[in-house]
């Protein structure tokens, strides 16, 4: 296992002690693990693409640990209900975020079942999304007032980020009959 993954591995277990901060209102100590779980995503990115260490493995397990730390922040702030100087996250929030990854998720398996085989290409909307859906999480660990603004954004572009990957998998099941509904641009 090279080091990519291991830091990546790293983030994934970081998760655990982030959701018991922020479930037992230690923000503070919430947001020093929610910053070195972005930071390690960042570094093994680096680490990946500089050391040449890009694998199979690192492909599927970064995004898992993004998913992993964005879901579970989303469900810990509904379960936190009293934080007096925030108004509470409201439900639609987090079921906008799961829904758009179950749906991409079963669409994924479907094309996988389908053709046998799936190229996973993150757009640049896909990862607008989870910045936005990071940046969120981080604005209501330091109880941000503008916050509800930022995630009223966020489940938009998430909207439109789900509707471009149903796009795509429609091209990937069938090529032909997507040509003419979602014509390529020059």
């Amino acid at each position: 296992m090279n080091l990519a993954n291991k830091i990546t591995i790293a983030r994934i277990l970081l998760i655990p002690f982030f959701i018991t901060c922020v479930l037992y209102h230690r923000l503070g100590c919430a947001l020093v693990v929610f910053c070195a779980a972005v930071l390690s995503d960042a570094a093994d990115g680096f680490v990946a693409r500089h050391f040449n260490q890009k694998t199979n493995l690192g492909a599927m397990l970064d995004p898992v640990a993004d998913k992993l730390l964005v879901l579970s922040g989303f469900l810990c702030f509904i379960l936190v209900k009293d934080l007096r100087s925030m108004e509470p996250l409201p439900p639609y929030v987090p079921l906008v975020v799961i829904s758009r990854d179950a749906i991409i998720l079963l669409g994924s398996l479907f094309i996988i079942l389908s053709k046998g085989r799936l190229e996973v290409r993150p757009t640049v909307l896909g990862k607008l999304t989870t910045f936005l859906q990071m940046l969120t999480l981080l604005l209501l660990l330091i109880q941000f007032r503008y916050a509800p603004l930022v995630w009223n954004i966020m489940v938009c572009v998430t909207v439109i980020s789900c509707m471009e990957y149903v796009a795509v998998g429609s091209r990937m099941l069938n090529p032909a009959n997507c040509k003419r509904v979602f014509p390529e641009r020059n």
